[in-house]
């Protein structure tokens, strides 16, 4: 039997390990933390991850607790229409769905054997023959492996021990995200909301299981921080590294302050979250990198392209990911080729929704008066079936089909 390891038991851990049980094999996952704890706020999966949940059997489970998205729409901050785009064409057969991650996260874990998943194994290095890799983790232990998958997020370990480059980008704005379990605003139904500002925005949309899910940016802010603690957390957002508030209790009133006179929904959506679940980020990526891997060993989703958060595709590449990776495995066995071949498959696509998703990014927190203008007017006048074309080239992509 081969062996394969994995390296992270977030979404793209678990999504490879159970794409690769489906086609015989048997692979291990190891993961730093402790617990698998009920954390983080939404996720979107979008048609062209929902067709691998689809092939996986685990469509029905995630669509029972997410909320579906039908339509998007981009308002001002004063919450006046600027345009609208039906997804009643796209979504026929696959939905777009925006859930809470820990809840997508429980529906991968049902999926796997329970032995297969190892907590409290913090990846520290790995070793590597012609024939098997060895791993060690902090608490003494390691294993021997056939195939090792590092999937450990943006902050991954097994990335620098083979590929020295520089740390992951900071884009230049702060982003929070956060669920509200009992809010009641007047939004449309079954629509994801983009509100966009002076160098700030507001995100919006259904969870399932009747809450709300919605995410806020902001260029550099923290305005409850003194002038030493933001030199301090400066230097900690350029490293990449997640920024944790110093208040809890504050966060939710520096976002009442930084979108005070916004839309009423905004405003209804903060109040009703706890101030203690909102997270806080700065946004980042990296630029592509040609090399994902050596021997038998390769990189998946944010540990090797990490995208910005504009387009919802983070958790759907990473998804995509697992299952070009499970489909070359299938057809290849534990062999260099297949590491190679999944890295060739990849590397294109991620590339560009990498891009797309900076560019998106850095339009959408514009601040000067004439280029908010422009942006407003340039979004107004895309037509419909435009910008729904412009998505289906994203949305259509299909990992179960590919060609490998």
């Amino acid at each position: 039997m081969v062996r394969i390891a994995v390296i992270g038991a977030g979404i793209g851990g678990l999504t490879t390990a159970i794409a690769l049980r489906q086609f015989g094999f048997e692979p291990q996952v190891y993961e730093q933390a402790p617990a698998l704890l009920d954390v983080g706020a939404a996720i979107a999966i979008w048609p062209n991850a929902m067709r691998v949940f689809h092939k996986l059997n685990l469509a029905d489970k995630v669509i029972e607790r997410a909320g579906e998205i039908k339509a998007i729409q981009w308002l001002d901050q004063n919450g006046r229409l600027i345009n609208r785009v039906s997804l009643a064409d796209i979504v026929v057969k696959s939905p777009a769905l925006a859930l809470h991650r820990a809840d997508l996260q429980e529906v991968l874990l049902e999926a796997v054997p329970l032995n297969s998943v190892h907590l409290g194994q913090s990846f520290i290095d790995y070793s590597q023959t012609n024939d098997q890799i060895m791993v060690y983790f902090a608490n003494g232990n390691s294993v021997e492996t056939d195939i090792l998958i590092g999937a450990d997020g943006i902050h991954s370990k097994v990335r620098p021990k083979f590929l020295n480059d520089a740390p992951p980008s900071y884009r230049g704005y702060m982003v929070w995200r956060g669920i509200a379990e009992n809010a009641r605003p007047k939004l449309p139904p079954a629509t994801a909301v983009e509100l966009q500002g002076k160098g700030q925005r507001f995100g919006i949309g259904p969870v399932g299981m009747g809450r709300i899910g919605w995410w806020a940016a902001a260029n550099a802010a923290n305005t409850s921080m003194t002038a030493e603690e933001r030199s301090a957390d400066r230097k900690t957002w350029q490293r990449g590294e997640y920024i944790p508030s110093r208040q809890t209790q504050e966060t939710q009133r520096e976002l009442l302050r930084l979108f005070d006179g916004w839309h009423r929904p905004v405003l209804q959506l903060i109040e009703a979250t706890a101030s203690g679940s909102i997270l806080k980020t700065g946004a980042f990526d990296r630029r592509p990198s040609r090399l994902w891997g050596q021997q038998n060993m390769s990189l998946l989703g944010d540990a090797i392209h990490p995208m910005t958060p504009n387009f919802g595709q983070g958790g759907c590449m990473a998804i995509e990911d697992a299952m070009i990776l499970a489909r070359c495995c299938e057809k290849y066995g534990a062999e260099e080729r297949t590491l190679r071949r999944y890295e060739e498959l990849r590397q294109s696509r991620t590339k560009n929704i990498t891009r797309y998703s900076r560019w998106y990014g850095a339009i959408g927190q514009w601040q000067n008066l004439f280029a908010r203008g422009l942006r407003k007017s340039a979004l107004s006048l895309v037509p419909e079936n435009v910008a729904r074309r412009m998505m289906q080239m994203v949305f259509d992509y299909d990992a179960g089909v590919v060609k490998i």
